[in-house]
């Protein structure tokens, strides 16, 4: 008989479960509180379990009744839930922007964007992906992404692919190391250290452009450790563990032991570029990229 079971059903329940009071449920719901009694023995009878225990001063979950408001509540949530997405479609939001993002562009490029955005479309949602690029393909081609920032422009041709934001990359040195800004003069200088890189198979043009940069200079760096997070990185460099070479807005230097020299005047710089499916038809994601190719 479980099929039985009404929304209200679970309403007037989850309402008596958090006052256990029938005045105060009944006022709340907007019913009598003959009517409300009348739901909750209802409920008791299809579901074939004794809910509350009952006496004249008060009503108290039982045992069944604890187990049975974390069904209740996970079932009108989803419901919820769920209407509001088919509310928003109505409206051709159409729900949830789902992005996929490297770190670096979380730190600078994307949050105004979105806050940009929000703004003039306060009904819509976004999902919000922390992936490697490798990754954010994978769920684009699998349309579990509406779009995705990276750092690469070799994508599947089903793909459309732009730059979006262009920046200079960094050295990340331990703070105890011999070189600084004010001696530094080019990356050949560096040429013994170890290297902290991104994996080449996560981010291969990013890699490569790190390769280039060093052989323009006269060398082929020597990698210790591999790693696509900021804070991994930075704690191995804070260690004297390597150093590294990252995108400027990457940098977090205030809450690790290192300092930083920006390389301006290299003939190498980074680029973030979107991806997304052309045939992704949500007018949520065309109003996005309207914004974010405006300039």
């Amino acid at each position: 008989m479980t099929n039985q079971i009404e929304i209200r059903h679970l309403e007037y329940f989850l309402a008596l479960a958090d006052t256990l009071h029938y005045g105060k449920a009944a006022d709340k719901l907007l019913i009598s509180q003959s009517a409300l009694s009348q739901q909750i023995q209802r409920l008791e009878e299809l579901t074939g379990q004794q809910l509350f225990d009952r006496t004249n001063r008060k009503v108290v979950l039982n045992r069944a009744g604890e187990l049975f408001a974390d069904v209740a509540f996970s079932v009108t949530q989803q419901l919820h839930e769920a209407m509001e997405s088919w509310s928003l479609a109505l409206e051709e939001i159409d729900g949830i922007i789902r992005i996929g993002f490297v770190g670096s562009a979380m730190q600078q490029f994307l949050p105004p964007l979105i806050q940009d955005f929000s703004s003039n479309h306060p009904n819509l949602r976004f999902s919000l992906d922390e992936l490697s690029n490798e990754q954010q393909l994978q769920a684009l081609e699998h349309k579990n992404l509406d779009i995705g920032f990276i750092r690469s422009n070799v994508v599947p041709k089903s793909l459309e692919c732009r730059p979006v934001y262009e920046e200079n990359l960094c050295i990340v040195l331990p703070q105890n190391h011999w070189m600084s800004a004010s001696n530094f003069e080019d990356l050949s200088q560096l040429a013994n250290e170890k290297y902290i890189l991104f994996p080449n198979q996560q981010s291969q043009m990013y890699y490569q452009q790190i390769i280039k940069l060093c052989k323009y200079y006269g060398f082929v760096p020597s990698i210790s450790h591999r790693s696509i997070h900021g804070p991994t990185i930075f704690k191995l460099v804070e260690s004297g563990l390597g150093i590294a070479i990252v995108p400027k807005s990457l940098l977090d230097h205030k809450n690790y032991a290192i300092k930083v020299i920006e390389l301006a005047d290299v003939p190498f710089k980074t680029s973030l570029f979107a991806v997304w499916d052309p045939e992704n038809g949500k007018k949520g994601l065309r109003h996005f990229l309207n914004l974010l190719f405006k300039n």
